[in-house]
């Protein structure tokens, strides 16, 4: 199985996801590989500082994280495609119609989507360390939910 995590740069969200998603993968001995990409990004773009900073929490190095432009990615050959926010999987289904049923938001695929509950995670670029600290939470919370369901 095949799952790509999208946010905008690559540099924050969907590269959290993708390393703390590659770690439990590792530690539940699943035959899954990983990829994240960025509807916005821009190949070759270091993680943020705080984005790294805020993986060490899980034990994880986040700093050889390079970004990849979804253009640049394999997101066609993904078997599941999971998004920071709804107007990232709107972008990705406008530029690959064909893709149509792999698309989610995380917290739509692992039914975090409560009524009235906001399905984004909030994009902590820009912000303080807090701030990345509780988007790599809301992320974890989804990526525990994904583990089991994969």
């Amino acid at each position: 199985m095949k799952i790509m995590f999208i946010c905008t740069g690559n540099i924050c969200r969907s590269a959290m996801a993708k390393a703390l998603f590659q770690k439990m993968v590792e530690e539940n001995n699943k035959n899954i590989e990983v990829y994240s990409s960025g509807i916005s990004a821009y190949t070759g773009d270091e993680p943020t500082y705080n984005a790294i900073e805020a993986m060490k929490e899980y034990g994880i190095d986040l700093s050889n994280h390079r970004a990849t432009y979804i253009e640049d990615s394999d997101i066609k050959d993904m078997d599941l495609i999971l998004c920071a926010t709804l107007s990232h999987k709107r972008a990705v289904l406008q530029l690959y119609p064909s893709l149509e049923g792999k698309v989610f938001t995380m917290k739509e695929y692992v039914k975090l989507d409560r009524e009235g509950q906001d399905m984004d995670i909030k994009d902590p670029w820009g912000y303080n360390l807090e701030t990345y600290k509780a988007s790599a939470k809301e992320i974890y919370n989804c990526l525990q939910e994904l583990i089991k369901k994969v």
